[in-house]
Formats: C-alpha cells, structure tokens, sequence
C-alpha cells in the first residue's frame, strides 16, 4: 500500500523540502534544517509523502527476537540490544525540540531490602528520563509476601494485570523469614514463578563481568577474575520449575515422596536456543550449550534441538558441557565462556555461582523478556531479610536493572548507558557498599549510593551539554 499524498496544495511545498534535503549537504545546510524538518506539522506527512511500498514486512516478532547490535562503552553492558515495547521508533532530532516520551513503569517492591533498592532506582530512572526526555508513570504495586499479608495470594490479579498494561516492569526481590513455612501455593515465591508465567517471559538474560573496579573484590584470584565477561541466557517458563505431574504421594512401601518433572518442548528449546545465538552473535561468537545429557532425555532433547538451530549460525562457535563440569568450570577458568545458555533449574543456579565471580551478588541485573508484551527486570539477589531496613543493601544491581529496562524494554539506549556511564563513575569515586567494601574506598549505605549515583547522572548530563 502506498502512502497518501496528502493534499496538491501541499505537492510543490514537499517537492522543495525534497530538493532542498537532498541538497543541502552540499552546502553544510542539514544543520540548518533540523529545528525546520523536526516540526511535527511537517515531518510527519513529509515521510509520508517519501513513503514507498516494502513487500512482505519482517514479522514485529521475528524483530523483537532479532535486534540490531547497538556499540557501548564497557564490555559489562555489550548486551543483546531489544526494544520489547512495541511502539514506534522515534526520530530524536534534538534534546531541545524533540518531544517528550512518555512510559508507564510497574514497580514491584516486594520484600526486604526490595523497596529500599527500588526506591533508589526510581530516583535514578527519573533523573536520567528528565534529562533525556523521558517522562515516566510509575505504579507501585504488592506482590510476595507483602501481597500475602494484603491479600492472601503472592500474586493479586491486579498486580499482574497492572503488569501486563505496562510498557516495563521492575522488580525488587520477594520471600523472607516470616512466609518460609507457608504451603506452596501461598509462597512469595510462587507469585514470582505466576508473574514469569503471565508475562510470557521465556528469555532471561544474567551478564556477569568483573569490573576493573571491582577486581580485588572478588573471592578467586586476581588472574582468574581479571577479565571475566559472560552472558547466561536462561530457559525461563519451563523445565522442573513449571513440569508436570508434580506434588506430594505415596509410594508401594508407604513412604511419602514429592515429585517434579523436567519436561521441555522442541519449540521452547529451539526459542531459547535462538535467543543464546543472537545473543554470542552481537558479542564474541562463542556459545557453551549446558545439559546434563548423558543422563537425561529432557536433556538429550535439548542437545539434539540446539545443535540443529547451530545450522541456521555457521558463524558461531558451539560447544556443550555438562552442568556438573560447567559449574566446576565456572571457578577454574570463567574466561573461556561468553554466552552459556541453559534450562531452568541450572541457568538458576549457575548464573548465581558466575556472580560471585564478580565480587558481589548485589552487582548484578537481569532481564526476562518475550516475544511481545513488558520485559520484567530486577537484580539477581534476594530479599536479605536479615540486612533489611538498615540501610546496608546495595542497590546497584536494582539501578542497572533500570538500565537494562530502558535498553531492552524501552529501546531508550542513551538513557540506559547515561545510568551505566554514571554507576562506573561512582565506582571510580571509591564508593562502595559492605559487599563490595575493601580498604582505601568509602564505605556508604544504600541512600547514600543512590545519591552518589544520582550525582554522576548529574554530572555525565553535564559533560554532554558543554
């Protein structure tokens, strides 16, 4: 289908913006023209007006999966680059005269130290948006146990249709003590395994990079740490966590068992497995396949899978590795790995151990995306019930979580690298909380991080403007 011309009177006024386009950089005159060409009232039917047919568009989904690599400047954030929204993509001529976007962000808190740390992202979302341009609609609700002590349920229908209207989610941490002897049902943990569930998000995305900074704090040895830059791309809906039959019986002798099944669809591995490619393909080329398939046929199944999906990317290295010799791997010589991909039960374990890799838990982001639909991102640690409301958590795996949901779910590149720019610059500064505390460097608590943060987002917008 062919765009519209709007109107003859508007002919000859387009056939001059054409001619004066594409002549003006003959004269240095593009400069000139952006405030001009960047007015809504014309822009907008003037790309119409240069509109041309493209036969059998590229499906959004096949999009969404397969995005474009986008340059940063530190290895830690070399991610996948994904916008899962599905608006438009915007022309951003100028800070000055570009419009603001507006988004609508789902804040789940949860439990311990969960409000602390998202509280603090919050700050640092909306510093950089004000800066960028970027207006945001923030709705905070309960969910784990919070929503167990409001509700009766971990997951309140309304939290996770609130959720699935939003354009991001952004997750604190769930469970604690105080809801560790609850039936299963009634878990903070099994509102986490529904919201997985009802975003239809399969795809999780756990990077682990030792930073220069960060170096010394990381329990293995100098030269075994030094350089560490990998990827986990975890299977998120299926596996054991999701398999049936499950639950509780008894056997032949009287005994009572409890049962789970590890069960995975061709096209759930086949997914996953494309997600992994795409992944080494923006990055260094190699992927590490890890089952356990030498044992198990759910395993079996996914080598066979992610080796035929190998065919489609002739220029990635593959290799697989059991998850017994992965994990020992993982402390001896993490430098051979860039993206592991995996099932449920192991992607959730291993990326735990690569995290400790890097000196902290607390460091360290996620992001679990779909095919369409928000993205749901939050740090990799838990509630720490026992640090909770004393303001010693760290809050940088929250604020860089925030960072992957601009890149990801938002497709807002410059903002999210504003916020990774500004948390290196924080580290730099000598600031860091107990975690990653050594001597010679500023021992501060969780506020004052995010203030500290806040304060380099500062001063990188700054730098930009001059």
């Amino acid at each position: 289908m062919y765009a519209p011309i709007w109107a003859w009177s508007n002919w000859a006024s387009y056939r001059i913006l054409l001619i004066v386009f594409l002549v003006s950089p003959l004269r240095g005159g593009w400069r000139r023209l952006g405030p001009f060409i960047c007015h809504s009232s014309l822009v907008l039917p003037f790309l119409e007006f240069i509109s041309v047919p493209v036969p059998n568009p590229i499906p959004m989904a096949y999009l969404r999966m397969n995005p474009q690599p986008v340059k940063t400047s530190n290895s830690l954030f070399n991610l996948l680059p994904k916008r899962s929204s599905l608006r438009p993509a915007r022309v951003r001529c100028s800070s000055s005269s570009s419009p603001t976007r507006h988004y609508a962000i789902t804040l789940l808190p949860g439990d311990g130290i969960g409000p602390e740390v998202v509280s603090v992202a919050k700050k640092v979302l909306q510093r950089a948006g004000s800066v960028e341009g970027i207006h945001f609609d923030f709705q905070e609700m309960p969910m784990g146990g919070a929503a167990l002590d409001l509700t009766g349920v971990p997951l309140p229908k309304e939290t996770l249709e609130a959720a699935r209207s939003s354009d991001a989610v952004l997750l604190g941490a769930i469970g604690g003590y105080k809801w560790d002897k609850n039936e299963k049902h009634v878990k903070p943990e099994t509102g986490l395994l529904q919201l997985r569930e009802g975003l239809k998000v399969f795809a999780n995305l756990r990077p682990a990079s030792v930073l220069p900074q960060l170096v010394d704090a990381s329990t293995l040895k100098k030269e075994v740490a030094e350089g560490v830059d990998l990827m986990v791309v975890r299977e998120l809906t299926g596996g054991i966590y999701f398999g049936k039959p499950r639950g509780f019986s008894t056997n032949d002798n009287g005994e009572e068992i409890g049962f789970n099944t590890e069960v995975y669809a061709s096209h759930e591995i086949d997914r996953i497995a494309r997600v992994a490619f795409e992944t080494a393909r923006k990055r260094r080329g190699k992927l590490c396949s890890v089952d356990k398939a030498n044992v198990l046929e759910a395993s079996m199944l996914w080598r066979r899978r992610v080796t035929e999906i190998a065919l489609e990317y002739p220029d990635i290295e593959l290799t697989h590795m059991y998850v017994d010799n992965a994990s020992m791997q993982l402390v001896r010589f993490p430098k051979q790995f860039d993206v592991i991909v995996t099932n449920n039960i192991f992607g959730d374990i291993l990326s735990d151990e690569a995290s400790m890799i890097t000196g902290s838990i607390g460091m360290l982001p996620s992001a679990s995306l779909g095919e369409n639909g928000p993205g749901l991102f939050e740090p990799i640690h838990g509630s720490a019930p026992d640090i909770a409301g004393q303001d010693k958590a760290n809050p940088l795996a929250t604020i860089l979580s925030a960072a992957m949901l601009l890149k990801y779910g938002l497709g807002e590149q410059d903002a999210a690298e504003r916020i990774e720019t500004a948390v290196l610059n924080t580290l730099d500064r000598g600031f860091r909380t107990g975690d990653i505390y050594s001597d010679g460097n500023i021992m501060v608590g969780c506020t004052e991080m995010g203030e500290q943060v806040l304060r380099a987002v500062d001063s990188e917008a700054v730098a930009v403007s001059r």
